[in-house]
């Protein structure tokens, strides 16, 4: 295993404070910290070909997407950290296990939301993580 801790961001205020204990561990532990946000393809109507318009693909993770993981990043060295990002296109809690595994990282840290109410049920990035991981995952209480 590496010494790398992946945090996932959205740019929320719970997953500021996920990262704010991301950052704590990864310089009390002395490890490279991997923040990482998820993003669903914008898909843009085109015209041109015969019978109109058709859809292309999205091109790479958007400004605001870009943005969201440079500010995350921003904080952690502010903090005496180094941090590397990761934009993924997808779910969010399959980016945090992909990007987990390719850097065989030793600890997952994600927020507390969506462990209540109807979204427990329904799935939740912590509690899909916490059960796809091939790694420690430490959740974070967002409550407060």
């Amino acid at each position: 295993m590496s010494d790398a801790i992946v945090v996932g961001t959205d740019g929320s205020e719970t997953a500021a404070r996920a990262l704010k204990e991301a950052t704590r561990y990864a310089k009390a532990l002395g490890c490279d910290l991997h923040v990482v946000s998820a993003y669903e393809p914008v898909h843009a109507r085109v015209s041109g070909e015969e019978g109109g318009a058709g859809e292309s693909p999205s091109v790479p993770a958007d400004a605001h997407v870009r943005t969201i993981v440079d500010e995350a990043a921003a904080l952690a060295r502010m903090d005496g950290v180094e941090a590397t990002t990761h934009t993924v296109t997808g779910d969010p809690a399959d980016a945090l296990l992909e990007v987990a595994k390719n850097l065989d990282a030793n600890l997952i840290v994600v927020g507390s939301r969506g462990m209540h109410g109807m979204k427990r049920v329904l799935g939740s990035v912590p509690n899909k993580v916490s059960h796809g991981a091939h790694c420690s995952v430490l959740i974070v209480s967002t409550d407060r």
